[in-house]
């Protein structure tokens, strides 16, 4: 049996593109997470997908970043699948441990990959700071002006997060971190 898994790391992103194709690479069954960063292997689409697989079925991903990011993880899990007889294959690379030269390449891939997601986070890190350094405000502007939080923290004693959120058309995550911060005394405007 083929067990496609798909993941998207944000509710915004669509996994259709992925489930199409793993529905064309002939797979019985397709699992998915949504919203989930590829740095947690313990995700329910995954860790369903991994209990369904027996020996003589393979896993099938679209791009071997949606398996996940860390190349020692990668490895494991594909090691792990290997010593329960379970093949995995990956679309876009063409990857696929049933011979010994597609374990090669998922490996050489594996590194490469995670090389380049070391040198994007090493020049996003070295672009903030030199950003920082000219007095330039780094990140996402916030939701609502000091003021609006100073209103928020107000409304917030007497009435319930959703109904302060849909006043401020702000979602109710944005409140909830905005009272961690307020109470680990980390405000900041």
């Amino acid at each position: 049996m083929k067990i496609g898994y798909a993941r998207v790391s944000t509710e915004e992103q669509n996994l259709a593109l992925q489930i199409d194709a793993l529905h064309r690479a002939g797979c019985d069954v397709v699992l998915t997470d949504q919203g989930i960063s590829g740095a947690e292997f313990c995700r329910p689409g995954l860790d369903e997908a991994l209990a369904r697989a027996l020996s003589g079925d393979t896993l099938v991903v679209w791009r071997l970043d949606r398996l996940g990011r860390s190349l020692s993880k990668l490895v494991d899990l594909v090691t792990h699948l290997g010593n329960r007889n379970i093949q995995f294959t990956s679309l876009c690379e063409s990857i696929n441990t049933s011979s010994p030269g597609g374990v090669l390449i998922f490996h050489m891939m594996a590194a490469l990959a995670e090389f380049e997601r070391s040198l994007i986070s090493e020049r996003t890190r070295a672009g903030m700071a030199a950003a920082r350094a000219r007095g330039k405000s780094v990140g996402r502007r916030r939701s609502l002006t000091p003021v609006q939080r100073r209103e928020a923290m107000v409304m917030l004693s007497s009435q319930p997060v959703s109904e302060v959120a849909r006043k401020f058309n702000v979602h109710h995550r944005t409140l909830k971190r905005m009272l961690q911060e307020e109470q680990a005394g980390g405000a900041c405007e």
